[in-house]
C-alpha cells in the first residue's frame, strides 16, 4: 500500500528468523545433508497431546480433525531412529549448543543457567512424534539499528522440521533428511514499524547468523515468521516466508487485509447482523440442478448443506481481486477437507440456477440483508465445515482474529490455523537439562560485528564502504570471501553480485535462482580468459533461461577468441584507418578502443584489447 501512514496505523511488526546450523543433526549424529532418494518408508497417524495443565491446543485439535495419514521417507545416512521415534534422542549436539550461545551474546542476551527442551505439540505431519524439541537458550537481548533499539527475545535453539515432498488426498509424504536439523531461532520485539524496516532488520540479523561461518545457506535454510498487527487489529502470524525481497509485500497486503476486515466488521454492527449456526440439508433442493459438482456428489451419495449469515449479503464477494469475507470463509472450511464453498454472493453460478438459489432462500428464510453459503460433501464434513464458516463469520463481527496464515508467493497469505497458544508446550522428558558453564561462555571467541568487516573488505579487497555494506546485507558477504579465496578477482564478484543481479532482476528474471556452482564457474572462466567480464550477464540470462553455462557461451557467441585473432583484427582497423593513427599518433589508442571493443565485446577483456591495440599504434608510430 504506497503511501500508507504506518504510524497513523499503529503498525507492529515482529520478526521470528529461523536458521539451519551447518552442524551434525541436534539430537543424534546424522549428517544434516538433503538427500534426493529413499528405499524405506514408514507410516503414522498423528493425534494431540494435553499440555502439563491438561489444555489441548486448538491449532492441534484443528489439525487432527484433518484425519490424515502421513508416511515417512527415511533416507540413509541421514536419518535413523531417533528421527523415526523408535529411540530415545541423545543430549543437544555440543557445537550447535556452543553456536547458539555465541549468538545469544552477539545481540547481549541474558542465557539461562540451564537449557530445558519443551516439546511443542505439532501434528500437521512435519515431525513423526507429534511435537518438535525447542530449548531457550537466552532472553532480553537487542541490537541497535539505525540508532534504535530492536529487542531480541526468545532465542531458542530447536530441532528443524521434516521436509514435504507430496501430498496427495488424504495422505502426505514427508522425507526425514530434514527433521533434527538444528535451528536457531531469534525473535525480535514488536519494535519494527514499517515493512521497508522489518526486510532491513532481517537482512541484519541473517549478516549476524553468517557471521559465524557455521550456517547453512541456500533456499530453505533460513525462514521468516512475520507477526502483524495495527490499531484495532490482532496479532497474525505469517508462516515461512523466504525471500527477504518479498518480506515487505506480506507486511503491506496483511495491512490491507486487516483494514478491510475492521471496515466489514464495523458495516455488520451497523447492520445488527448475526450467526445464528443452524445448519440444514437442501440435498433434495438440488436433485435436477445442472451443476457438474453437484451431480457427481449428488450420484456418489454426498449432499448439499446450507446456513444463513444474517445481514452479510455483499460481504463475502471478492471485488477486482480485493479478498473479501467469501475467500476467509473457504479458507477455514477446507481446513475440514472440503473442496471450498459456494455462497449467495456469487450465485447463480458454477451451474447453480436462479431456481435453485430461490428455493434455498425460502427454505433458510434468507432476508434482503442476508447471505447464505452452500457445502457439497458427505453430510458429517459438509456440517463440519460449515461450522467453520459460522465460526469465521462471528468472528468477522469481532473483526480480525488472532491466527496463523501461510505465505504464498504474490505476497498474499492463506489462513493456516488458530493462532497457537501456551497449551501446546509441555516438558521434554528424554533430554536431561543442560547447564551452562559461564567461565566457558563468557571465553567463547565471538565472529567480527558488520563494522569490523566492512572496514576488513576495505582493507582486504578495496572495497568502498558502500560496497561492503550492501554486499552484507544482501547476503553475498561469505560468498565473496570464498570466491576470492578461489583466485577470483574481489571487484568482479562484487559488480556481478551488486550491480549485474539488479540487471537480471529488472529484465525480470530471478538472479536468486542463480546455483553458485553456476556463479562460480562463471566468474572462473572469465578469471582464465575464456571471455570477458562484459559477457557473465548474457551468460547468465541465458542460464536462467535454461541453458547449462557451455551452451550460453556458445548461444551468445562468446567462445574464446586465440591473441592472433585479436591482432589481426586490430591489425585490420589500424589499416583501414592510418591516417587517422597518423595524425593523433598514441592518442588514436581511445577512439579507436570503440570500434575494437565492438568486434569482441563479452569475448576478450577490454584490459587485454587495450594492451594490444596500444602495442599495434607504437608500433605504427615508431616504425
Amino acid at each position: 500500500m504506497a503511501g500508507q501512514d504506518y504510524d497513523e496505523l499503529g503498525l507492529k511488526v515482529g520478526l521470528e528468523i529461523h536458521q539451519q546450523l551447518d552442524t551434525e543433526k541436534l539430537f543424534c549424529r546424522c549428517p544434516s545433508d538433503m538427500v534426493e532418494e529413499s528405499e524405506k518408508d514408514i507410516m503414522r497417524y498423528l493425534r494431540p497431546t494435553a499440555s502439563e495443565l491438561g489444555e489441548v491446543d486448538r491449532a492441534a485439535l484443528m489439525e487432527a480433525r484433518k484425519g490424515l495419514r502421513f508416511r515417512y521417507q527415511c533416507p540413509e545416512p541421514s536419518s535413523c531412529l531417533v528421527e523415526m521415534d523408535e529411540e530415545p534422542p541423545e543430549g543437544p549436539d555440543p557445537k550447535a549448543m556452543e553456536l547458539a550461545l555465541k549468538i545469544s551474546r552477539m545481540v547481549d542476551a541474558a542465557v539461562v543457567d540451564e537449557v530445558h527442551f519443551m516439546r511443542k505439540v505439532v501434528i500437521d505431519g512435519s515431525n513423526t512424534t507429534g511435537f518438535q524439541r525447542t530449548g531457550l537458550i537466552a532472553t532480553d537481548g537487542k541490537i541497535v539499528f539505525n540508532g534504535k533499539n530492536i529487542g531480541i527475545s526468545p532465542i531458542c535453539l530447536e530441532e528443524d522440521a521434516a521436509r514435504k515432498v507430496e501430498a496427495d488426498g488424504e495422505e502426505k509424504v514427508y522425507r526425514l533428511d530434514r527433521l533434527g536439523i538444528p535451528l536457531i531461532e531469534l525473535a525480535t520485539s514488536p519494535d519494527i514499524t514499517s515493512p521497508e524496516e522489518a526486510r532491513e532488520v532481517a537482512q541484519y540479523l541473517g549478516g549476524l547468523l553468517r557471521a559465524t561461518r557455521c550456517v547453512k545457506r541456500g533456499i530453505g535454510t533460513i525462514r521468516e515468521d512475520v507477526n502483524i498487527s495495527i490499531k484495532r487489529g490482532a496479532r497474525v502470524e505469517i508462516k515461512g516466508v523466504q525471500e527477504l525481497r518479498m518480506l515487505p509485500s506480506y507486511i503491506e497486503i496483511e495491512v490491507e487485509r486487516q483494514i478491510m476486515l475492521l471496515e466489514i466488521k464495523d458495516l455488520l454492527r451497523e447492520r445488527g447482523a448475526s450467526v445464528p449456526g443452524e445448519i440444514h440439508d437442501m440435498t433434495p433442493l438440488f436433485q435436477d440442478c445442472s451443476s457438474k459438482i453437484v451431480k457427481s456428489a449428488l450420484a456418489a451419495g454426498r449432499g448439499v448443506f446450507g446456513t444463513k449469515l444474517e445481514g452479510f449479503k455483499g460481504i463475502l464477494r471478492a471485488e477486482d481481486g480485493a479478498p473479501l469475507l467469501g475467500p476467509e470463509m473457504a479458507a477455514y472450511a477446507r481446513t475440514t477437507g472440503v473442496g471450498g464453498i459456494f455462497h449467495s454472493d456469487e450465485l447463480p453460478g458454477y451451474g447453480i440456477g436462479e431456481e435453485e438459489c430461490s428455493r434455498v432462500v425460502k427454505a433458510l428464510g434468507v432476508g434482503n440483508e442476508d447471505a447464505f453459503v452452500l457445502v457439497v460433501d458427505e453430510p458429517e464434513r459438509a456440517r463440519d465445515a460449515l461450522k467453520e464458516v459460522c465460526h469465521r463469520g462471528t468472528l468477522a463481527l469481532v473483526g480480525v482474529p488472532e491466527e496463523t496464515r501461510n505465505a504464498r508467493d504474490d505476497g498474499s497469505t492463506v489462513f493456516l490455523r488458530p493462532l497457537s497458544g501456551g497449551a501446546r508446550m509441555y516438558p521434554e522428558t528424554d533430554i536431561p537439562p543442560y547447564p551452562i558453564d559461564k567461565r566457558k561462555l563468557a571465553g567463547l571467541e565471538l565472529p567480527e560485528t558488520p563494522d569490523e568487516m566492512v572496514k576488513r573488505f576495505h582493507r582486504e579487497y578495496g572495497l568502498n564502504q558502500q560496497q561492503s555494506r550492501q554486499l552484507f546485507r544482501k547476503g553475498y558477504d561469505l560468498l565473496l570471501e570464498e570466491l576470492t579465496a578461489e583466485g577470483i578477482d574481489a571487484s568482479m564478484v562484487s559488480n556481478t553480485l551488486l550491480q549485474t543481479y539488479p540487471e537480471l532482476s529488472k529484465e525480470g528474471l530471478d538472479p536468486d535462482q542463480i546455483p553458485e556452482e553456476v556463479l562460480r564457474d562463471v566468474l572462473h572462466r572469465v578469471r582464465r580468459g575464456d571471455f570477458a567480464k562484459e559477457g557473465i550477464q548474457k551468460i547468465l540470462t541465458l542460464t536462467l533461461q535454461g541453458s547449462t553455462v557451455d551452451e550460453a557461451i556458445s548461444r551468445a557467441g562468446l567462445e574464446g577468441v586465440d591473441d592472433e585473432a585479436v591482432k589481426e583484427v586490430i591489425r585490420r582497423v589500424a589499416d583501414e584507418r592510418e591516417d587517422f593513427i597518423r595524425e593523433k599518433g598514441p592518442g588514436a589508442v581511445g577512439p579507436l578502443m570503440g570500434v575494437v571493443m565492438k568486434e569482441f565485446r563479452g569475448k576478450v577483456d577490454g584490459k587485454k584489447l587495450s594492451v594490444l591495440l596500444k602495442e599495434e599504434i607504437e608500433r605504427r608510430v615508431h616504425g
